[in-house]
């Protein structure tokens, strides 16, 4: 894939937008051709088979293909704003991670800048990285764009958000959602194949992050079903943590928290489909725990930054 041809015909996400962004136009996205990054944090606070003992090195992206009205760094999702990087120059961020004991480094809604990304992790491995990289995207994706980054990333990350189109456009604004998910997973699978640990953490394969909602507006049986039929083996990180930020007021049935009943149903669901390879978060967490503020130098408060 060729950066500028991509660029100049932007169609990495299913929208397809075709906008020139190397003459400034913008598509749906918000992004340029250049890399926002909003931060780089050693984060803590993510699932025990990538953090280790030190942490994930993980680089937090401006913009983002989806508008969820819950999003929890809506800060800089819908904005820019953050410092531009090359690839030489993230590169060197990547490297500096790998120097201060993260085992491994992860990229965060990083679809709308796949070939500067690409390029990156090209860089930071002729310079020396060595631990696995992660792909922590929305999974509104495109199957070639994927097919870009084969050999290159390491663990995929991705969320299987809602089952229902008409959920992923009320939500998130998010036509063909569903279908995309879909295809970008299988294609991830086949990719990295099942989750595999050294050491005690991750080393290579796909683990699929999905949010409980209230109300079940993911549909959530249904989106187990599909990864059980891909699948029995994949892991699936169950997340309780939704909290009612951003726009979320404005619709009652996304307007309270989870409640810890509709979280322990959808993990009953996932054992009844025999999905074995389970991370689970306790109810019990505050979920406002997990709220990240990039408006201060510490986003996740203790997680800790650089």
């Amino acid at each position: 894939m060729k950066l500028t041809d991509t660029f100049r015909n932007c169609t990495l996400c299913p929208r397809r937008c075709g906008v020139d962004r190397t003459s400034g136009e913008t598509g749906y996205c918000g992004a340029g051709s250049v890399m926002e990054v909003a931060s780089a944090v050693v984060h803590r606070g993510e699932e025990p088979f990538l953090t280790g003992d030190n942490g994930v090195g993980n680089v937090f992206f401006n913009h983002c293909s989806m508008n969820c009205v819950y999003c929890q760094n809506h800060q800089i999702s819908r904005h820019g704003g953050g410092t531009e990087h090359s690839p030489d120059s993230l590169a060197a961020v990547l490297l500096d991670f790998q120097e201060q004991g993260c085992p491994t480094v992860g990229f965060v809604s990083p679809g709308h800048y796949l070939p500067l990304v690409a390029e990156t992790i090209r860089v930071s491995k002729k310079k020396g990285l060595e631990v696995p990289v992660i792909w922590n995207s929305n999974g509104y994706e495109t199957v070639e764009a994927l097919k870009e980054l084969e050999g290159l990333v390491d663990i995929y990350l991705p969320d299987f958000k809602y089952w229902s189109e008409d959920s992923a456009i009320e939500y998130s604004d998010t036509p063909d959602y569903p279908r995309a998910a879909r295809a970008s997973i299988t294609e991830m699978f086949r990719q990295v194949g099942t989750l595999k640990t050294q050491n005690g953490t991750a080393a290579k394969g796909l683990c699929i992050r999905h949010l409980v909602l209230p109300n079940d507006l993911a549909e959530t049986e249904e989106i187990l079903r599909f990864i059980a039929s891909v699948s029995t083996d994949i892991s699936v990180s169950f997340m309780s943590q939704y909290n009612p930020v951003y726009r979320a007021d404005e619709f009652v049935l996304l307007s309270r928290k989870l409640r810890p009943s509709e979280y322990w149903k959808a993990v009953e669901m996932a054992a009844e489909l025999s999905l074995t390879n389970l991370l689970i978060q306790e109810p019990a967490s505050s979920p406002n725990h997990y709220l990240p503020d990039f408006r201060k130098k510490d986003v996740f408060g203790t997680q800790g930054m650089i």
